[in-house]
């Protein structure tokens, strides 16, 4: 087992937000704190204390940019590593996410069975890059 446990996960669409539960909760046993938006994912962030944070790029009010610039201004989540999730999967759109200082991007739609699997590997990348 992994160091990574706590997931907080800001995705506006409700199907979206239960799958991504299912996922990470039932599917990889991961405590999750589901947001419908990039301001309640401020609001619950820092209490909370995720190891990682997936944000949805594209929502109503703070867009997942904008509520990555808005975590690394706050010290509780500065170093938390952060994947965007999104349905814009051409190379240069994915190369712009990163230079937000995400740590990687989710394609949807993602298969839930993997998704577990997959959010260690950027954890570890994450950690790694906090680390150095």
């Amino acid at each position: 087992m992994t160091g990574l446990r706590r997931v907080l996960c800001a995705e506006d669409d409700e199907d979206i937000r239960m799958i991504l539960e299912f996922s990470l909760a039932t599917v990889g046993g991961y405590e999750v704190c589901m947001c419908a938006d990039g301001s309640a994912a401020l609001e619950r962030a820092a209490g909370f204390a995720p190891d990682l944070i997936l944000l949805d790029v594209m929502m109503p009010g703070l867009s997942g940019p904008e509520t990555l610039l808005a975590l690394r201004r706050d010290p509780a989540t500065a170093g938390t590593p952060v994947v965007f999730l999104t349905a814009k999967a051409m190379p240069d759109q994915m190369a712009d996410l990163l230079q937000f200082g995400a740590t990687g991007v989710i394609v949807k739609p993602f298969d839930p069975v993997r998704l577990p699997q997959d959010i260690v590997m950027y954890w570890e990348h994450g950690r790694r890059r906090r680390d150095n």
